[in-house]
């Protein structure tokens, strides 16, 4: 019964590794981008023209 406690300890570790793996495999082609100056104005874009969607669609869905 001992062992069994352990591992339910380790799973919220390994989800928290897993997402941050996760996030730094999806966050790589963007970084990629900051490395180009060329393309550091278009990812920076990009990236405010994202938020801002996300923004305006919270807005409509709540009402506001």
């Amino acid at each position: 019964m001992e062992n069994f406690w352990k591992n339910i300890i380790r799973y919220p570790r390994f989800f928290l590794t897993s997402l941050a793996g996760l996030l730094l495999i999806i966050t790589s082609p963007f970084r990629n981008l900051f490395k180009i100056p060329k393309l550091r104005i278009f990812a920076i874009l990009l990236i405010f023209f994202v938020i801002f969607n996300i923004f305006l669609i919270i807005r409509k869905m709540t009402g506001f």
